[in-house]
């Protein structure tokens, strides 16, 4: 299944080929589908390869300073095979390092044609035709949605931007202040993916449980969801939501996860520490207690809920009795899923100018120490669906060592965050939904069979 959504071109001319390349998270894919389907409406088509590409397009990470020296890394190795060989043509870099770093990168960076922060993109077909010199004055105006999606499941941006003032966090510096999409605006895009063959939509945004309590009138993410629930019935769609703040589960939100059957029972919430006063550091709030509270209440009022979380190790000041408490949370809980990050002092924040930086090598063991007992938690949970009868939604076809495998994944794994599940013998197309039977379990990745 391919689904192009609103995008077709407005003429049979094409003007060039663009190559896409996306770092960093879901958001960012988003953002890129956004700028392609605009690009794809003023006639660009899509490059495979930077060698038959007219320009290139990267859209950047700056989370972290890991992402940041990805996203250059990429950047150059890009000009690179421009300059090797292939004929010259512009880079432009997009995201979260221009809007980051705007004042440095032209003289740091003379590899890149063009710098586009993230709330410029939408002004891409502008710069493109300018680099290439095809102005023409073909700019429309904005009159969305604009998606183009490639299989199965689709993100769909409901906020963008943060309130929060979380210490060692620079999003709200790269995104600015918090702000919903509206129903409207959300409700178009997602009409428009369903109808294109989409068989899951991943809400997203920095904070999704806050989303509605800015507009007017004021709206809450359980009524943007029953919302959305009646658009997707009839197409047998999943809704999944990622990215709540433990504060975002209210009890409305806690009875649309057990009441609306389209919105599957996977919550993901990132609580990064459990210590008190390393949250109080962070600048959030909680405790072990206060966690342990919520996440017993989700597991009795949510039957069947698979849970998804982030932690940090090596927070400025964490004590070996802190992490170790951070462990032993950890363990207990049992996550299904946990992603285990360093602490990594960002430019520009607040917990870069704390006293009591822990050394890299401390961060570093903490970090593996704390991902084993993750994964050994995840491991388990993920094996315990062994003889579950499952929906699987079919992602693609992939080579094994037997020949060719189908690969979906099921309600409890997020797509390409929570591995998959391997159908060995069997016939379908992406997008497809077959009942399966789990059959084998291998860290995160599961084994099935088709049962009809």
């Amino acid at each position: 299944m391919s689904t192009i959504a609103n995008t077709s071109p407005s003429s049979s001319q094409t003007k060039a080929q663009i190559f896409y390349l996306t770092l960093g998270c879901a958001k960012n894919e988003v953002d890129t589908d956004r700028m392609r389907s605009l690009l794809q409406k003023a006639d660009f088509v899509d490059a495979h390869s930077v060698e038959e590409a007219d320009l290139v397009l990267i859209n950047t990470c700056s989370f972290l300073e890991s992402a940041t020296s990805e996203s250059i890394e990429a950047t150059l190795d890009i000009a690179e095979q421009v300059e090797s060989g292939v004929s010259l043509k512009p880079i432009v870099m997009c995201g979260c390092v221009p809007s980051r770093y705007s004042g440095d990168l032209e003289q740091e960076l003379p590899e890149v044609a063009a710098f586009v922060p993230v709330e410029q993109e939408d002004g891409i077909v502008g710069v493109v035709e300018g680099l290439l010199n095809l102005n023409d004055n073909t700019d429309q105006p904005m009159c969305g949605p604009y998606r183009t999606i490639e299989g199965a499941s689709a993100y769909v941006k409901i906020s963008d931007g943060c309130n929060r003032n979380c210490t060692f966090c620079a999003i709200p510096n790269i995104r600015g202040r918090y702000y919903s999409r509206t129903y409207e605006e959300i409700a178009s895009e997602v009409q428009l993916l369903v109808e294109g063959g989409v068989r899951e939509i991943v809400l997203v945004g920095q904070d999704t449980g806050v989303w509605g309590r800015d507009l007017k009138p004021r709206r809450s993410l359980a009524w943007l969801v029953r919302s959305l629930a009646e658009i997707v019935r009839p197409y047998d769609v999943w809704l999944r939501i990622l990215y709540l703040q433990p504060e975002g589960m209210t009890d409305e939100l806690i009875d649309a996860f057990r009441e609306v059957d389209e919105l599957v029972p996977y919550i993901d919430i990132p609580i990064q520490h459990c210590s008190e006063r390393i949250l109080k550091l962070m600048g959030r709030r909680g405790n072990p207690q206060e966690l342990a509270q919520l996440f017993s209440r989700l597991r009795d009022e949510i039957p069947g809920m698979v849970l998804r979380t982030t932690a940090m190790a090596g927070f400025p000041s964490e004590t070996e009795e802190e992490f170790r408490e951070l462990c032993e949370f950890v363990r207990k809980q049992s996550f299904d899923y946990c992603s285990v990050f360093a602490y990594s002092a960002e430019d520009g924040t607040k917990a870069a100018l704390l006293d009591a930086q822990i050394d890299e090598q401390t961060k570093l063991e903490r970090t593996q120490e704390l991902l084993d007992i993750a994964e050994q938690s995840g491991f388990a949970a993920t094996a315990a669906h062994v003889g579950e009868l499952v929906d699987v939604i079919i992602d693609g076809v992939e080579e094994s060592s037997e020949g060719l495998e189908l690969v979906g994944h099921t309600w409890f794994q997020a797509p390409d965050s929570d591995g998959a599940l391997h159908i060995e013998q069997g016939e379908a197309a992406v997008g497809d939904k077959l009942r399966c039977r789990v059959v084998d379990a291998f860290c995160y990745e599961l084994v099935g069979i088709v049962t009809d």
